[in-house]
């Protein structure tokens, strides 16, 4: 353990490698629920039958680029307790905004609908800030969690994520058809103990 504090607090060290900024690439990641718990479902038979929590993460993971539009998602799987996905960031897409695409990062002027006063939109500024501080694979991966705990809490569904989450840079085309494979065969080869 480091003996660096935060606040007196020890830090837990960062699990991302150090030596990539997790900017454009691909990436081979696992998000798995807290306590490893069946949030999402059962495998019956060779089939994931997914909860209702689970069909909302489905969704959600489906539609990432629409939230993210420098984030694809080309091949993901909702297992019991985790999902695995392989997502692809892209470092300039026509038509986004900025970097975190979720809200406008340049400095604006906008009209208060109340007295028609021009004013600096000082959250634009303000998620400038956390935007930069932010690489764009965490910030997709936690708009998911965060939209899925949104949609369990609000449901009164039972639902918590491990904090983390587990990624891996994909290097080449063998190693991408690998996970592609062990992605695709995931439920048929899940035993549940």
């Amino acid at each position: 353990m480091s003996d660096e504090k935060f606040h007196g607090r020890y830090r837990i060290a960062s699990t991302r490698a150090e030596w990539h900024d997790y900017g454009e690439g691909v990436y081979f990641v696992t998000i798995c629920t807290q306590g490893r718990e069946h949030y999402f479902g059962k495998i019956d038979n060779g089939l994931m039958c997914l909860t209702e929590i689970g069909r909302y993460a489905e969704k959600c993971i489906h539609n990432t680029t629409k939230h993210n539009c420098y984030a694809e998602i080309p091949l993901f799987v909702v297992m019991p307790d985790h999902v695995h996905l392989i997502v692809i960031i892209r470092e300039f897409v026509a038509n986004c905004r900025d970097g975190a695409c979720t809200v406008s990062t340049a400095e604006s002027k906008t009209i208060n609908p109340k007295n028609n006063r021009w004013k600096h939109d000082m959250v634009d500024k303000t998620m400038q800030k956390i935007s930069q501080r932010k690489n764009k694979l965490s910030f997709a991966m936690g708009n998911i969690k965060s939209a899925i705990t949104r949609f369990a809490h609000s449901n009164n569904i039972p639902f918590g994520w491990q904090p983390r989450f587990h990624d891996h840079i994909i290097r080449d085309h063998n190693e991408l058809n690998q996970i592609v494979d062990y992605i695709e065969s995931n439920v048929a080869n899940w035993e549940d103990n």
